[in-house]
């Protein structure tokens, strides 16, 4: 329970994985997809309390779905909201590794118009850049769980509240950063070797901003117009 509210949680420290909270997202693969800002929270098995927090939620989303959705009725639940890590996928396939050691569970904004906020636990009254918040950083995470009755199905589901981010991580996107690309790379550029019997242009205060701007007038040597070398 969080400020008094039995649905909502507040986690310890998560994994953020698969994070669209810039950008509304949605699943090309499901038909009628609506767009949402969602992400998913790699809890580690360690935080025993951030589970209970989200056992204990989850029952109180289901029992005011009993009271007040679903006329009495106690549906069985088709599929877990919070999943095993280290088991396997609703399809049957493993979760990736990042997922061992870890309850995996995902949370999703109402729509595409209630855009989370993300903020930095050194200064939680200002929003951070988009650059800044991505698959990977570590977090925490208001939560809030509801039940609900649509097209026929009775439920309970995630819905994602605010993000604090607490660190940077490996990000999860799939790409390399560019300084673990160009690790150990001067940044010395090796020098041109001068062309025999021409001597090296002096470009003055700034070189032009395009070969096609290269002149007599503002380079001291005559340039070929078409092959931009020096004549």
């Amino acid at each position: 329970m969080y400020q008094n509210i039995p649905t909502k949680v507040l986690t310890g420290e998560v994994r953020l994985s698969y994070c669209h909270l810039n950008e509304p997202y949605a699943n090309a693969s499901t038909p009628g997809a609506k767009k949402r800002y969602s992400c998913t929270l790699l809890i580690p098995k360690t935080d025993i309390a951030t589970k209970a927090d989200i056992d204990s939620a989850i029952a109180a989303a289901f029992e005011d779905g009993v009271a007040n959705k679903w006329k009495g009725m106690r549906p069985q639940l088709s599929s877990p909201l919070i999943w095993d890590g280290d088991g396997k996928r609703k399809g049957g396939d493993d979760f990736g590794p990042e997922c061992k050691g870890h309850w995996v569970i995902t949370a999703n904004t109402p729509n595409d118009q209630r855009k989370p906020q993300v903020v930095d636990m050194s200064n939680i009254n200002v929003e951070l850049s988009p650059k800044d918040v991505y698959s990977g950083m570590y977090a925490r995470v208001t939560l809030n769980f509801f039940s609900f009755s649509q097209g026929g199905n009775k439920g309970v589901g995630c819905g994602l509240g605010n993000v604090m981010k607490t660190r940077d991580g490996e990000p999860l996107s799939g790409g390399a950063s560019a300084a673990s690309d160009f690790a150990g790379i001067g940044q010395a550029m090796t020098p041109v070797p001068q062309m025999p019997g021409v001597a090296t242009p002096s470009y003055g205060g700034a070189m032009p901003a395009t070969p096609g701007d290269m002149n007599m007038a503002n380079t001291g040597v005559q340039i070929n117009p078409i092959t931009g070398l020096p004549m």
